[in-house]
């Protein structure tokens, strides 16, 4: 199972995400660093734990479709590989920022309107450069009424779409240290459609009990931000 820190960045410096209540976030204060410019959190984060792929989530991008790509070419010039979510809505924005040279975009039911937007994105891009998120909150999805309301019938329009790679991610559940809420749909995902799929989560994890439990329900990767920047991090 592959860990993948998260950058969150907005106003062009890393943030702590907290149950997805942007107007809250805040600088991030880490016992890794005493840097929030994205490349130093990063380059810290590799040092303590020899990762090198990394999530990058644009807030300015999502938010306000401000795309911050000098900061995935300082990333990836820095030797890091990137998985990145910059609000991307349809083909052409997907394809900008594939051209900075990031392994994979994320495309996110909160940023694509609908099936038809998404099937458009396929057609244009390189399908295993994309990444389809499942964005929840309080187990409720977060896209346009063209997606509906059920998770498991949103995936399944997906992989109807031709993608095989997920992320379901509540975003409540960011930052709260409380446990990862998508575990059971995760499960019931894997059960679904078994190897045919990658699926990534992540999301309140309070230690390593938390990625031994998801590793043994077959999740592929998960995704980890606050517990890596607090004393003790994955060990503790």
């Amino acid at each position: 199972m592959r860990l993948i820190p998260v950058l969150d960045i907005l106003n062009s410096v890393v943030v702590r995400g907290v149950a997805g209540r942007r107007e809250l976030y805040r600088p991030l204060v880490s016992c890794l660093t005493s840097s929030v410019e994205p490349l130093k959190v990063a380059r810290a984060i590799r040092r303590r734990y020899s990762l090198d792929e990394v999530y990058v989530a644009e807030l300015d991008a999502i938010m306000h479709g401000r795309v911050g790509d000098s900061v995935y070419r300082q990333l990836r010039d820095d030797g890091f590989r990137l998985l990145v979510d910059a609000g991307v809505g349809d083909a052409e924005q997907a394809q900008r920022v594939l051209d900075t040279g990031v392994e994979q975009v994320i495309v996110g039911l909160e940023s694509c309107r609908s099936p038809d937007a998404l099937r458009a994105i396929v057609a244009a891009c390189p399908m295993d450069r994309i990444v389809f998120s499942v964005d929840l909150m309080q187990g409720l999805p977060l896209g346009a009424p063209a997606w509906g309301n059920d998770p498991e019938q949103i995936v399944e329009v997906v992989l109807g779409s031709g993608v095989r790679r997920l992320i379901v991610l509540d975003l409540a559940g960011v930052g709260t240290d409380s446990g990862v809420p998508t575990r059971d749909l995760c499960q019931r995902l894997r059960t679904l459609y078994g190897r045919q799929i990658e699926i990534i989560t992540g999301g309140g994890i309070r230690g390593p009990a938390d990625l031994l439990e998801l590793d043994e329900r077959g999740i592929d990767g998960v995704l980890v931000a606050s517990i890596l920047h607090r004393p003790g991090g994955l060990s503790g």
